[in-house]
């Protein structure tokens, strides 16, 4: 299948109705309809890194995921919550925090997700797992923990400036996150799109926070939104595609996407968000 095809593919997972692009294509000259933009446009070169111009580099995001063998989700979940304790009562000399801990409720059964914050960058880090590899208590939990799960996968991620920063929710909700692979040399134009297209996905409060990959699997983003229920989520998502302007933001990055997926997420009772 060539490129144009797999984009048309991905286009189509859209509803029809929501695709059409109505009151704000006909504002577009006769040369930039649907076709054009489904060519990546050119960035020119620039000498400072990508990260630089999208985010803070001191405040690192560490996302854990971890695959949970299925009759062991409750003895996963009590050990995980021991970790947090743990490094809550350290927390002046690790520096890291936990911004949210979830389960995935749709999508990737048996999996659970959590994400810290690093304040300091990559140097915290550094003192971190140095601290950790040589406490016994935590070691032991890290042993006692490798009994309950498959597998587990970790990526260091840098925030979008634009995005909110995580702030911890009241109680209840479900959270979505959509992480998507992305074409080499195409994150600066999906952050300039993104930096728009938020300002059409305010009414509801439904953006939490938005990541990209520094180190682990490498032009990955991940967008995390928050609804009461999937409900909401299917109204907040419908009411989107009546603002002009959120059509043309989804006609030019769907053509920057490698590959997509989305999971729906439940918050641990231990989740500083909920």
């Amino acid at each position: 299948m060539n490129s144009l095809n797999k984009i048309l593919v991905l286009s189509s997972a859209i509803p029809k109705s929501s695709r059409l692009i109505s009151t704000t294509s006909s504002r577009l000259n006769a040369d930039d309809g649907w076709l054009s933009k489904l060519l990546v446009r050119k960035i020119e070169p620039t000498k400072e890194s990508h990260s630089r111009m999208l985010s803070d580099k001191e405040i690192v995001y560490a996302l854990h995921t971890h695959n949970i063998r299925p009759d062991s989700v409750d003895k996963y979940l009590q050990n995980y919550k021991t970790s947090v304790e743990f490094v809550e009562s350290r927390k002046a000399d690790l520096g890291c925090e936990l911004v949210g801990s979830w389960t995935v409720s749709v999508g990737d059964m048996d999996q659970a997700l959590h994400l810290w914050r690093y304040v300091g960058g990559f140097e915290k880090i550094d003192k971190a797992k140095i601290l950790f590899r040589e406490n016994p208590d935590y070691r032991a939990l890290e042993k006692e923990r490798g009994n309950f799960v498959r597998s587990r996968h970790l990526q260091y991620l840098l925030a979008f400036s634009f995005w909110p920063s995580g702030d911890p929710r009241p109680a209840k909700n479900i959270y979505e996150i959509r992480s998507y692979s992305l074409k080499p040399g195409t994150m600066i134009e999906w952050g300039n799109n993104w930096a728009r297209g938020l300002t059409y996905r305010r009414s509801q409060n439904e953006a939490f926070a938005g990541y990209f990959s520094q180190i682990g699997r490498l032009y990955n983003v991940h967008h995390i939104w928050c609804y009461k229920d999937l409900q909401a989520r299917r109204e907040t998502r419908e009411s989107t595609w009546r603002n002009p302007g959120w059509d043309e933001c989804v006609a030019y990055t769907v053509p920057l996407i490698r590959e997509m997926h989305c999971r729906i997420l439940e918050p641990t009772d231990f989740s500083p968000t909920q």
